[in-house]
Order: C-alpha cells, then structure tokens, then sequence
C-alpha cells in the first residue's frame, strides 16, 4: 500500500495519490491532471478511481480529464448529482482496490452530498480516512456554501450528525488525511498540520467536544467570513464539467503584441500583473491589479476579480503558464493571453507607466508622525488583534473594492500589511481608482516590528 499527498500551497489544498498491487485511487484532484497521470505512469499503476469528496468551492478539481484519460470511474457520495459520466456510491459501499478497500461514508454537512473515504489495509483494518471538507485538523467545514439550498444551520445539524455518528465512531488510531491545510477560506481556523488522527482531533478539535446540537450549530455556523464570490461558480463548474485543461492552456497562454494587448484592455479586460511588490512598484501598466505569482496567487484573484471578467496577464518571462494554470485551478478561464515580452516590452514603446512609493520599514516612524498622511492596515482582523498600531484605519483587503468611497484623491495614503505583498495589492487598486497618493510599507508590520517596536502592541 503507497499513499501520497499532493499538496497544493497557493490554495491551501491537499489531493491524494492511493495504490495498491497495482491499482491506483486519486482524491480530490487539482484542475491540471498531469502530476497524477506521471505518478501514476512512474508507478506502472492504473487508476481505477477519482474519489470526489464533494462539489469543490474552492477550485475546480480534474476528475473529469483524468477519468477521460485514463479510463477510471469517478465516485461522489450520495445526493450528488453530477452532469457527466460517473458514479453515486452509497453510504457504506466499498471499493476493491488491490488487496485494500476503501469504504465511502456519507458525510453531509460542509455539502449534502460530502462523504468521507475510509481506507482499509492489506489485513482489512481501518488505516487512514481521508475527510475532504468534513474535518480538518483543528476545524471543520463550513456549512454556508451550499448557495440557498439548505441554510447554514440545517447544514450544520447534519454536520453534527456526521461527526457524532461516523467519524467520532472511527478508532484513534486511524490516520485523518483532510482536503485543506491553514490558509483555506473552507473553514474558520484550519491547523497547520497536514494530517493527524482521529484520538488527536478527539482531545483537540473545537468542533469535536462534548456539546448539545444547538451549542454546535450556534460555534459553527456563527461568525463565518463571506465566502468569495467565485465559491459558487466553482462549485456549479464541478458539478456541470468544463473544456480541458489542454484546450484552456492552449487557448489562454497566448503571447499578445502591445497592439493587441491594448485592444483587449480598451474593450474592458483586466490586467492582472504578477510580477513581485518591489518590481511592481518601480513601474507598471496604469490600471493593472498587482497580485504577485510568489503569494497567494489565486486565492486573491478569486476574492478580487470577477470570474466573468476577461483578463489580461503581464508576467515574469517563462511564468506565463504557471500563471494561467493557476488561474484555471479556481475556474478562471477568460484569459485572453499576456504581454509578449513583459512589462520591458511597454517600457521599449515609451507608453505611460505608473508607480508607487516603496519604503522600508525603517522610515514609518516618519510617516506616523506626520499628520498629512493617512496609515491604513490591510491585514485581516484576527491579524489585527494578535499585533495592533493604535491611530491606524483598518480596510482589510478583502473588503477593500467595497469601500473605495472612503478614499479621496487629494489626500495621502500609507498602506501597510503583514509583509507586503498584501498592501501592494491594495494600492494597486487605489492607483486604478484614481487614489495616486500611495505610500506602500516594503516589509509590512514584521519589520515595523523590528524597527518601530514601541508602535506596536503584541497580543499573544
């Protein structure tokens, strides 16, 4: 028996490779299916099985390509009810793969049809279960995502049930294997940790605790941040299908001349430029949305740019497929190519460009003292409250294009964030509004830290 996880940083997301004698499973995986059909081939293994834990949110898996290529069978859990060729397993059925078995247990909660995939070793004993969005390491899925089909509160009641009933009867021996790690919007505060066991979440999970349903639904579907838009695009493109990803790369990595890419822009593309803060800030393309490839990539493009939007992508040379397959792994798929040869290419036309001030930590003293400027944090709230700056507005990024009414042209700007790649993205928009006062703290509050200490206050 091989397992192997396949862990996806940008979106906190984790797929599995499962064989056995010769037959392989994949669980859960990302849009692009060639790191499974390598692993595979490598192995001199068939995949016999995608199993499908739920209709993704998050990203648009690749279990239909996969299955197309490789001949396999997809299994969801019951109530699922997918538009392409596959199977509804039900509740307790077990799948023959090699000398092992994997058993479905039906799950709902994070989604009616979410189902859990226990893993039964070579002596028919229960090794590992692999959880999806039904349980993460020190959280559980959320239950708002269903789009108006069932309320939250209804969702999670049959959470509860899942937890108490299924997975809380497995050993604690058995290893737990979830769908997402820390940083993933698919729950409220997931542990870093990739994996663990079912005796560990017993004792430390929140969610797992001793408690009446009402006490469950009330910690659980209380206080949950709004889900980005495309959530529910992803999850109706999974349950719908979509083109390949050979065709989406073929057509969407396109090299455009400045002629063309300024086309595309005056009819109303957005340009996305990928390249880091630093880079960025010494010059760029007035209009372009800075969201770097090195951080979280699509997560932000997800929470900031509309889906339906066509875009266009100026990247670093040699980056541009990695940049449109990142963008197809959330269901974006209107890319209509990126600038042949960079930002260098505008630069050698002597168009227009735009810039922001990029300082270093060391000078925000400076700049906090001094009341024309006006100092804004766009971290995250719970980031807020473990390292405060008292006479600081806070505009969490995420809420940012929601609020540019707040926002005047003739004042000036200090952004900062956690590091800076966040408050490059935020002034980036601004500068595209017409906000042009825009100073950007290069190094955010870790090295205000460092170099303004008594500015902030630490809450452990």
């Amino acid at each position: 028996m091989f397992i192997q996880q396949i862990y996806t940083g940008c979106l906190s997301q984790a797929s599995y490779y499962i064989e056995s004698e010769g037959e392989a499973a994949i669980i859960d995986p990302m849009r692009e299916p060639g790191p499974y059909l390598r692993l595979a081939k490598s192995r001199n293994a068939r995949i016999q099985y995608i199993f499908e834990t739920h209709f993704h949110a998050d990203f648009v898996s690749g279990h239909v390509d996969i299955g197309d290529m490789s001949g396999a069978t997809i299994v969801f859990g019951p109530n699922a009810q997918p538009h392409y060729r596959a199977y509804v397993g039900k509740h307790h059925e077990i799948f023959t793969l090699g000398n092992c078995s994997i058993q479905l247990l039906h799950t709902p909660g994070h989604t009616i049809e979410s189902s859990c995939f226990l893993l039964m070793n070579e002596l028919g004993q229960d090794y590992a279960v692999f959880t999806g969005d039904t349980l993460f390491v020190g959280d559980v899925g959320r239950p708002d995502l269903m789009s108006g089909m069932l309320s939250k509160e209804e969702l999670a009641s049959q959470l509860y049930d899942s937890l108490t009933n299924v997975i809380m009867d497995l050993d604690d021996e058995v290893i737990v294997y979830p769908g997402h790690g820390a940083g993933s919007a698919c729950g409220k505060n997931l542990g870093i940790e990739k994996h663990s066991t079912i005796g560990e979440q017993k004792k430390n999970n929140y969610a797992l605790q001793p408690m009446s349903r009402e006490q469950f639904i009330e910690i659980v579907a209380g206080s949950l941040a709004t889900p980005p838009a495309y959530f529910f695009k992803d999850a109706g493109i999974n349950k719908q299908g979509y083109r390949s990803f050979d065709e989406l790369l073929l057509n969407n990595c396109k090299a455009l001349s400045i002629d063309n890419f300024r086309q595309e822009q005056e009819q109303g593309a957005i340009i996305i430029d990928t390249r880091k803060a630093a880079e960025f800030a010494e010059g760029f393309i007035p209009g372009a949305i800075n969201i770097g490839l090195q951080g979280e990539f699509a997560p932000w493009v997800g929470t900031l740019i509309d889906i339906d939007k066509p875009i266009l992508l100026v990247t670093d040379l040699g980056t541009e497929a990695e940049a449109v397959t990142r963008l197809a792994r959330i269901g974006y798929e209107q890319v209509k190519g990126y600038l042949n040869g960079g930002f260098n290419a505008w630069l050698k036309t002597g168009l227009p460009i735009n810039t922001v001030e990029n300082i270093d930590a060391s000078d925000f003293f400076f700049y906090y003292e001094n009341p024309e400027y006006t100092l804004i944090d766009v971290r995250r709230p719970a980031e807020i409250k473990q390292a405060t700056i008292n006479r600081v507005y806070t505009k969490p990024l995420g809420e940012l294009q929601s609020i540019l009414d707040e926002f005047t042209p003739d004042r000036n700007y200090l952004l900062f964030c956690k590091g800076g790649y966040r408050s490059m993205i935020a002034a980036s928009i601004l500068k595209a509004n017409g906000i042009n006062h825009i100073v950007n703290v290069d190094g955010g509050v870790e090295k205000i830290i460092k170099f303004s200490p008594e500015l902030v206050l630490l809450n452990k």
